[in-house]
């Protein structure tokens, strides 16, 4: 794995050990940051379901200022650890580890005027809630009208149309793989 573009560009990442989790392939991410920027002008990014840090660490490359990363995974956490530190800049970058819902929760209570501009949302698919996911942050004013959500899953599994005031505007398949993303639909 590498950082596809931006100011870490060429820069190798690590994946994580073992089978546990499944690291989106560089030729799915590049395709998935040329559908939702591909280069950003600032904002705050959510990785749920972390995994090796590689989309949020990609979303800093691409000029998003700060990125939120949630993994409960031990060996996910030193892989995230030793892939930030390859950036040089790891005050980019704020790793809660444990279970991910209740990160959610502690993350809203310690910074309750922090919005996300970009989150994704890969979870285990076993444990795929995206429809809570998205509405406990919509009640916790986590995300607003600007956020974008970029959802995976098993390209089997689809998402509703719409979750509360997001609307799907694109799903991708990639293999076994589908991604499907969200933006806020505009009233009237």
């Amino acid at each position: 794995m590498r950082v596809i573009a931006g100011e870490y560009k060429g820069r190798r990442l690590k994946s994580v050990p073992g089978t546990n989790t499944r690291p989106t392939t560089d030729k799915v991410k590049e395709s998935l940051f040329n559908i939702i920027g591909p280069f950003f002008d600032g904002g705050t990014s959510l990785d749920m379901f972390a995994g090796s840090g590689g989309l949020s660490i990609e979303a800093v490359s691409r000029g998003i200022d700060k990125a939120v990363l949630f993994e409960k995974n031990r060996k996910a956490l030193d892989t995230i650890k030793e892939n930030i530190a390859v950036t040089k800049e790891a005050e980019k970058f704020t790793v809660y580890a444990g279970d991910a819902r209740k990160s959610l929760r502690a993350f809203a209570t310690e910074n309750p005027n922090t919005q996300f501009s970009l989150v994704f949302l890969d979870p285990p698919y076993a444990e795929e809630k995206t429809v809570a996911d998205i509405s406990e942050m919509i009640a916790l004013q986590l995300v607003n009208e600007e956020t974008v959500f970029v959802c995976e899953m098993a390209k089997e599994n689809t998402l509703p149309e719409q979750i509360g005031p997001y609307g799907k505007w694109k799903r991708a398949v990639y293999g076994t793989i589908a991604i499907e993303m969200f933006d806020y639909i505009q009233e009237g």
